[in-house]
């Protein structure tokens, strides 16, 4: 089985920290844990050491009696640097809980303590599951820097909902269940040999949200944050393609070797699509596009004035997905985007890949907090056109970070593209 270097830091989910090691040794993984002097407040060396058989290690200046050895490894004759010898012997280092302190940290490179010194040598795949307040985890600070570890590749686990430490509070910040951060763990191990089976394959990815003016200021616009279709780019680039991303309105950053065009209304997002679809072979098209735009849009700005009421007129937006599809070429696959409320989310989907002549659609249920706009998570259905003519198929993904979510979405995707 695989080495696991597990991180804990100071936080009362601590506690399922020890669960997860239960359940890693019981799987034959051979763990090794670092904590930080905050997290033994919650939870002792003994504890963890006891489930490991190995030492514990909280500071850079503790000699290591493993020399930096997993279970499964006889130490080397030497005593070597201790953060160094741990991640080059680890096929994962996963951080459980990650405090919104330590995600700061790493976000900003400091390393200060073991745990994140640690961070900072990892060549092996980093996992950060976070778990805190929901108004600490909510603060634009901790969502910037989760944002900037996942644009360097760390897997961010989505934490989940629910009851909070403190008494009476309800939110997001739960820590991942421990079965939820192995089963994140066996998929980064999974994907550690890199893989290229999109080499040579053009992606046009459309992401976040459309925005169509009433007047200078004021637009009519929808919540999608853009991160699924970021993580797809992402992860296409990875695998890769050669990605080009037209990104309505998105504050997120660049993913690395990814090309980037920015447009703000339906009608730039369709200019666009139009001038960068004949060239590629896969399109992702995540992005939120306005069915309707204000008819005359003012200027300047509209003055309240007297006005008992604003009445606006709207008019159609161009069908930019079914207009891509009516001039395709042979060996394009498309692949469309639904978000959805409720229960006829995939009847929805199935009736739009037929009537867009699509390859697939890919749709989630936004009636849920937990999952879609504005978290990291997501949970959806990919309805496809089967192998057999007239057959659709349908393949439901459970909860899941956007990134793995983006890892399985191509996988179908590459499957329908090599099927032609």
């Amino acid at each position: 089985m695989s080495r696991i270097l597990l991180g804990v830091s100071g936080g009362v989910a601590a506690y399922k920290a020890l669960e997860f090691v239960r359940l890693a040794t019981a799987e034959g993984h051979a763990v090794r844990v670092v904590q930080t002097p905050a997290s033994k407040q919650f939870v002792g060396e003994a504890s963890f050491a006891a489930l490991t058989g190995a030492p514990v290690l909280s500071s850079e200046f503790e000699r290591d009696p493993a020399r930096g050895a997993f279970p499964d490894q006889q130490p080397p004759t030497h005593d070597p640097v201790s953060h160094l010898e741990l991640v080059s012997n680890a096929d994962v280092f996963l951080i459980a809980p990650a405090s919104a302190n330590t995600i700061a940290k790493l976000a900003a490179g400091i390393a200060d303590n073991l745990l994140c010194s640690c961070a900072l040598a990892a060549d092996c795949p980093v996992l950060v599951a976070p778990a805190m307040n929901n108004r600490m985890y909510e603060h634009a600070a901790t969502q910037a820097n989760l944002l900037a570890l996942a644009a360097r590749g760390v897997t961010v686990i989505a934490p989940g909902s629910g009851r909070l430490a403190s008494k009476g509070e309800q939110g997001v910040g739960r820590l991942a269940e421990p079965a939820e951060l192995l089963a994140a763990c066996t998929a980064a191990l999974s994907s550690v040999e890199p893989q290229h089976d999109l080499s040579g394959v053009r992606v046009l990815v459309s992401a976040g949200g459309t925005r169509e003016p009433i007047d200078s200021v004021r637009f009519i616009g929808n919540s999608s944050s853009g991160r699924m279709g970021f993580a797809l780019a992402a992860v296409a680039q990875q695998r890769g393609a050669e990605v080009t991303l037209l990104a309505a309105n998105v504050a997120l950053p660049t993913p690395a070797g990814v090309r980037r065009l920015d447009v703000r209304t339906a009608a730039e997002l369709h200019a666009a699509c139009e001038q960068e679809f004949p060239a590629c072979d896969l399109l992702l098209m995540t992005a939120a596009v306005a069915d309707f735009t204000p008819a005359a849009p003012t200027e300047g700005k509209l003055k309240k004035g007297g006005r008992e009421r604003l009445e606006l007129v709207l008019e159609p937006t161009a069908d930019v997905l079914a207009g891509l599809a009516g001039k395709r070429r042979n060996g394009q696959t498309l692949v469309g985007f639904a978000a959805e409320h409720g229960p006829q989310a995939v009847p929805y989907a199935r009736g739009k890949l037929i009537d867009k002549g699509l390859d697939a659609v890919v749709v989630n249920d936004i009636s849920r907090t937990d999952i879609g706009f504005d978290v990291d998570a997501n949970e959806v259905t990919i309805v496809s056109r089967g192998a057999v003519d007239g057959e659709i198929a349908e393949m439901h993904i459970a909860r899941a970070p956007k990134l793995q979510i983006a890892q399985q979405i191509l996988d179908a995707a590459r499957v329908l593209h090599d099927r032609g």
